[in-house]
């Protein structure tokens, strides 16, 4: 069988990540006897592990993206590449043009904290924009969401804010602060086209509980990623993707996902939102080959909407050739 290659690429830096002291609760992952507590009895079974971040990263965390995995190697033929940006002896893995010669679907996992300061360097950037000068080169950048954070607020009115932001998604297992996706921030605007990750919002869902459908722009999807994709996920903090700058012109919508209007109060949706941007895609002429911006949680098994992004996924490692 001959296929699609594919290349998922964490942008973490293991060291930084999992070395966060556990007595500060901001800006990091939780260790996986914290998950077994707040969410008992879910992970209750996960007592044989590192129960530190570095097992919350390697049996929560990565087996997120398991399904993503085995689907592709099924389908192309080709187990798709993981790589860590920072792994565990330090040793750095850039995207460079030797990781990129071997695939032709980059999906990028920009999972890192920005506490780690995880930046594309200038031959990073120049790789990426390589990659992409071959129209059948196809890339996503993913970061996750950027939860209370309040530039130049006082102390009471971060409090204030990180409290909303806590209320509004729910989820015991988020700290006030948690901040992803410096490495998507820094090589998007390199490539020119910038895109902050803003928010953690929660998504609509159906009265069966599935997610609500997502709203589509039909004639944008050129290669058709999102025929038969109705969904995305209930993941309960979805960042809005906000284009800066140039990415305006050069970055079209494809796909807005609803907010859960029932959920507590948010700035967001208190300015007028009931939806936010969650699929991006470069507009004909920006690049050879094609870059989405997406979350990083298109990829995981874990928040409902699997049939859908099962969908998605074949259609992203199934599409045609392009010359």
């Amino acid at each position: 069988m001959t296929g699609r290659r594919v290349a998922l690429y964490y942008a973490w830096s293991r060291p930084a990540e999992t070395s966060a002291p556990l007595s500060v609760i901001e800006n990091r992952f939780p260790a996986l006897f914290e998950l077994r507590r707040m969410l008992y009895p879910r992970f209750e079974e996960e007592t044989g592990f590192d129960q530190g971040i570095a097992g919350f990263l390697d049996h929560v965390m990565k087996l997120n993206f398991a399904a993503f995995v085995e689907q592709t190697a099924a389908q192309t033929g080709h187990r798709p590449v993981e790589i860590e940006r920072v792994g565990d002896d330090g040793a750095e893995k850039p995207l460079d043009d030797i990781l990129l010669s071997e695939i032709d679907t980059l999906i990028v996992i920009s999972f890192d904290s920005l506490r780690t300061g995880q930046q594309a360097s200038a031959a990073e950037i120049g790789a990426v924009k390589s990659f992409l000068d071959d129209p059948d080169h196809l890339v996503f950048i993913c970061p996750h969401h950027d939860i209370g954070h309040a530039e130049h607020a006082s102390h009471a009115e971060t409090v204030r804010l990180q409290e909303e932001d806590f209320y509004h998604h729910g989820d015991p297992t988020i700290p006030p602060e948690q901040r992803f996706g410096g490495l998507a921030r820094s090589l998007l605007a390199g490539l020119g086209v910038p895109v902050e990750n803003q928010f953690g919002l929660r998504p609509a869902k159906n009265p069966d509980g599935s997610p609500a459908p997502i709203e589509i722009e039909p004639d944008r999807d050129r290669l058709n990623i999102l025929e038969g994709v109705p969904t995305f996920n209930l993941h309960p903090h979805l960042p809005h993707l906000e284009r800066l700058g140039d990415a305006v012109s050069k970055l079209d919508v494809l796909a807005r996902q609803p907010i859960d209007l029932s959920a507590p109060p948010h700035a967001f949706v208190q300015s007028g939102h009931s939806k936010f941007d969650a699929l991006l895609q470069s507009r004909p002429g920006v690049f050879a080959g094609t870059l989405f911006v997406s979350d990083t949680t298109l990829w995981s098994s874990t928040a409902g909407g699997v049939e859908s992004l099962r969908r998605l996924w074949t259609n992203v490692v199934q599409r045609p050739t392009r010359s």
